[in-house]
């Protein structure tokens, strides 16, 4: 009868906030960490925001691969800011503490940025997959049109397929813990600290991470090995350098995007024994391909480096050189 009567109690009594206590068994140094993640940050917002000023400036730059590539960038400066600013708070000021309203914003906010990223680099390879197999029908395929569709389509898709995650965490009871072991609202880790049963959200997150991170990489995939079948016909050389060369940075990012993913969610089935590694690769994660993405573009793209050095500037510079 007490013991009945004590759930009933507790489980009517809500907690009004999380406590983001940060990096698990490193608290006491783990500010050390601020410098090296502020780095990056400032990183991918200046990348991200060069690239977008860069192809909207350069009309040669005017082009589905490079439009796509604009919307990425776009998309990595929100995943970026979906964390860093509440991360960095954390170490700086001991800002842990995050209501209830905004930690299920975050988690939000962190599967829509990440599927958007996924689905940006199936609109990017089905670009690429036109324009090698079908190189002629490619001007009538790929037209302005067909890219705003698509990213309409991943928009919607990921803005609605979303919303159950933080919908379905925020209908859970939590009565007793609030302090999460991590610097950011993972769903997971924020629906472990609830009373009831959250078989429900772990079903959810389990398919919507099938539904889209499965299919996505499935069709991407599908489509780089239908890229390569049509470039091994090639007889010259010089062309099949040339097709290889177009894609090559897309690929690049794309198997790191799907590899880091598949380990991430392999660390988190042993996070029991050595908690700090999932914790640490989930926001590496989160703030690193932001900032690799247009480094890798930048390197390997002729046009853009061209495209930067007048942004920035220095055309003139190293013409006269």
């Amino acid at each position: 009868m007490d013991l009945s009567q004590n759930v009933t109690n507790s489980s009517r009594f809500q907690v009004s906030e999380f406590i983001l206590l940060g990096f698990p068994g490193i608290y006491q140094w783990q500010h050390w960490l601020s410098l090296p993640l502020a780095l990056l940050y400032l990183l991918a917002l200046g990348a991200n925001l060069l690239i977008m000023i860069t192809i909207q400036r350069e009309s040669a730059l005017h082009q589905p691969m490079y439009q796509f590539l604009s919307v990425l960038a776009i998309v990595d400066i929100g995943l970026a800011t979906t964390i860093m600013p509440k991360i960095l708070a954390i170490f700086w000021f001991d800002a842990k503490s995050i209501s209830l309203p905004q930690c299920f914003a975050q988690i939000y906010a962190i599967h829509y940025f990440l599927s958007m990223e996924s689905g940006i680099f199936l609109c990017m390879a089905v670009d690429r997959y036109v324009a090698i197999c079908y190189p002629l029908q490619y001007p009538s395929i790929v037209t302005q049109a067909f890219v705003i569709k698509s990213i309409a389509f991943m928009v919607l898709r990921n803005g609605l397929l979303t919303i159950p995650v933080p919908v379905l965490a925020s209908q859970r009871h939590y009565c007793s813990r609030n302090e999460i072991e991590h610097c950011l609202c993972s769903n997971l880790g924020v629906t472990s600290l609830a009373c009831d049963d959250i078989a429900v959200n772990r079903f959810y997150q389990l398919a919507l991470a099938w539904i889209i991170g499965g299919s996505d990489m499935c069709l991407v995939f599908a489509s780089y090995a239908l890229i390569f079948r049509s470039v091994l016909r090639l007889n010259s050389a010089e062309a099949t350098s040339k097709a290889l060369s177009t894609c090559s940075s897309h690929l690049i990012l794309i198997v790191f995007f799907y590899t880091v993913i598949v380990v991430v969610s392999v660390t988190h089935l042993a996070g029991r024994k050595v908690p700090l590694i999932p914790v640490l690769l989930n926001v590496l994660y989160n703030v690193i391909p932001p900032a690799l993405n247009p480094m890798v573009y930048a390197l390997r793209t002729q046009e853009l480096r061209v495209g930067f050095q007048r942004v920035l500037g220095l055309g003139d510079y190293v013409s006269k050189k």
